[in-house]
C-alpha cells in the first residue's frame, strides 16, 4: 500500500481517484472546486480544497511523506505547471504530472516533473489500433516500439502449441498469458495449447503483429 497525494479531480483525477481505491493505495485528494471534493470523498482516504499553486498550503499537507505525487489538473495549464514546481521544491518524492499536448510534457517535465502522463494521446493511439485491428482486443504502450496486446487466437492456431506455432522465433511474438473466463493464466509453457475461445496477451511490435495476424 502506497500513500498518494492526488491534486486535481476533475473527469481524469477521479477516474485515477478511483482505481488507486481499487488497488488499496491511501490517497488525499485536493482541488480547488468543494463541489469536486464532496463528489470524491466516498472513494479517498481524506481530502482537502485549497489551491495547489499556494506554496504555504502545499506545505502544510506535508508532500516528503508521500510516496507519489500526482497532478491531474487539465484546465489551467499555468496551475499544472507551478503546482508541478512547488511539489518538487518542497522535496516530493516523485511527481507525476498530466499533459493534453506535447509542448506541455515538455514544460511539465523541465520543471518538476517525474514523469508525464498524456491521457490524450495514449487513448488516441489506443482507438486507432483497436479499431482498425480485428484481432486486437486490447493494448498498453509501453517505451519504445515493444507493447503488450491482448489477441484473438486465430483459427489455424487451434488446437496447436506455443511451440509448434514458434511465434518468438518466427515473428519476435512473446505469448505472456492466456485469458481463461475473464481470469488472466500466466502459467504458459511450450506445451501450452491454443484456444480460439481463450484471448492471449503477448509482448511485440505492432509490426509483428500486423505482419503474423495479416493485418
Amino acid at each position: 500500500m502506497k500513500s498518494i497525494l492526488l491534486i486535481g479531480v476533475g473527469r481524469f483525477g477521479r477516474h485515477v481517484a478511483k482505481k488507486l481505491n481499487e488497488l488499496g493505495h491511501e490517497v488525499m485528494a485536493v482541488d480547488k472546486s468543494e463541489e469536486r471534493i464532496n463528489a470524491v470523498l466516498p472513494i479517498v482516504t481524506n481530502a482537502q480544497i485549497g489551491d495547489s499553486t499556494n506554496k504555504a498550503f502545499l506545505e502544510s499537507l506535508g508532500v516528503r511523506n508521500y510516496d507519489s505525487c500526482i497532478v491531474t489538473i487539465g484546465d489551467d495549464f499555468q496551475s499544472s505547471l507551478e503546482t508541478t514546481s512547488l511539489l518538487k521544491e518542497l522535496g516530493a518524492k516523485t511527481v507525476i504530472s498530466r499533459a493534453s499536448r506535447g509542448v506541455q510534457e515538455k514544460f511539465l517535465l523541465r520543471n518538476g516533473a517525474d514523469r508525464v502522463v498524456y491521457p490524450e494521446k495514449q487513448l488516441a493511439s489506443w482507438t486507432a489500433i483497436r479499431c482498425t485491428s480485428d484481432h486486437i482486443l486490447d493494448y498498453i504502450e509501453l517505451d519504445g516500439d515493444i507493447d503488450i496486446f491482448e489477441l484473438e487466437v486465430p483459427s489455424d492456431w487451434q488446437g496447436r502449441t506455443v511451440i509448434d506455432l514458434d511465434v518468438r522465433k518466427k515473428h519476435g511474438i512473446n505469448i505472456l498469458a492466456v485469458r481463461e473466463n475473464g481470469v488472466l493464466n500466466m502459467h504458459v509453457g511450450p506445451d501450452t495449447v491454443m484456444d480460439v475461445s481463450k484471448p492471449i496477451l503477448v509482448l511485440a511490435t505492432l509490426k509483428s503483429i500486423q505482419k503474423c495476424f495479416r493485418i
